[in-house]
């Protein structure tokens, strides 16, 4: 397969994912959720859990498919990590100002964030890709899963212990403590979920994808590279179930190793689902079905930072108008939990329109 050409299982999970995102980032009522719209309240995990992962997953893949092509070809490798030096840049800022929008408080702003750590992960693999091969990738995400979790059981945090995976009690979070003492997130203060050190295991989730790109970049049938997503997806479910009970268990907010796994595993098999549907199956009928009920997520996935940060805006500026929302809601003579969704349903689906107009326009938002 060649790497040159884009491929519509990754565009229509992004659409997936980002559709997913708006879905449980904008509850009609946050004390009413379904429990696989909230994250785990510490250990654990639930649906909700999987979407972060699943972003870095796809860049990892879309970073290998076109940075690796062009390395591959002989581009000017410097050139192209300034390229990506300036698109992480890009996409910290546009994270950091959402946080600080509407106050616009520089004293206590959150500096961490989804897309800042994003950022993050693009500008530290970036230089795995273009100069390493698999092996260097893969031996990566072994070193610094070993290093972070010496980091996480082994180093004590003063005036705690060693080990403490508790809230706020963590090496993580007293590293966030000393180095970005006020700007945390304002539900803790104390800790962050995107902070500083677990950005380390985070960027293996991206290797991940970044391994899966360049498997897909092989030469093999497509119909033996989606066998062997499904089988590598089952690994790493496996091995994350494992490290949950031998290492650390599964915790989205310290991204621990069997996170990564165990995230990484279900990212495999549902993207290996979507190749399997839009790009490998050999019956050319079957994928043109495929196609064209994906279209939706086609679209969502086209402009995805984009109504990341618009939706993000939105609910922003809906925040003083939560009583009334809540009044109307009530309304309605279903379970709170229902309300709550059909909310959320209603954000999605106005969300969807404006990523529909934009399509129809040809506007693509690239950073």
């Amino acid at each position: 397969m060649s790497a040159a050409k884009r491929l519509t299982s990754l565009d229509a999970f992004r659409g997936f994912t980002i559709a997913a995102m708006v879905l449980v980032n904008n509850p009609g009522d946050w004390s009413h959720l379904y429990s696989q719209l909230a994250h785990a309240h510490w250990h654990g995990w639930t649906f909700t859990d999987w979407i972060f992962p699943f972003f870095l997953f796809i860049g990892g893949v879309s970073m290998s498919l076109s940075l690796g092509r062009l390395a591959a070809a002989g581009a000017d490798k410097p050139a192209l990590l300034t390229k990506l030096a300036t698109r992480a840049v890009m996409i910290f800022l546009i994270g950091l100002t959402l946080n600080l929008f509407p106050d616009f408080n520089f004293s206590n702003v959150r500096i961490p964030g989804v897309l800042q750590r994003i950022a993050l992960c693009t500008l530290l693999a970036a230089p795995l890709v273009v100069y390493c091969g698999w092996r260097a990738q893969l031996a990566a995400i072994g070193v610094l899963l070993a290093l972070y979790s010496v980091l996480m059981l082994l180093v004590p945090v003063p005036g705690i212990g060693a080990g403490v995976l508790e809230p706020g009690r963590d090496m993580g979070a007293y590293l966030d403590r000393m180095l970005l003492g006020g700007h945390l997130w304002k539900q803790s203060v104390i800790w962050d979920p995107e902070g500083l050190l677990s950005t380390m295991p985070a960027l293996c989730t991206q290797l991940i994808g970044v391994l899966t790109g360049r498997w897909l970049s092989s030469s093999r049938p497509r119909v033996e590279q989606t066998v062997w997503l499904l089988l590598s997806g089952l690994a790493l479910l496996w091995a994350g179930a494992m490290l949950d009970v031998v290492l650390m268990p599964i915790n989205k907010a310290l991204w621990t190793p069997s996170f990564v796994l165990f995230t990484g595993g279900w990212a495999l098999l549902l993207f290996g689902v979507f190749y399997w549907l839009l790009d490998a199956n050999p019956h050319r009928r079957w994928r043109a079905i495929a196609t064209h009920w994906s279209t939706p997520l086609l679209i969502y996935g086209m402009n995805a930072l984009f109504i990341f940060a618009f939706s993000s805006l939105i609910a922003k500026m809906l925040m003083p108008y939560g009583p009334v929302v809540s009044a109307m809601l009530a309304t309605l003579d279903v379970a709170p939990e229902l309300r709550s969704l059909l909310y959320a349903l209603l954000f999605d689906a106005a969300m969807f329109m404006v990523a529909w107009v934009m399509w129809r326009k040809k506007w693509f938002v690239k950073v």
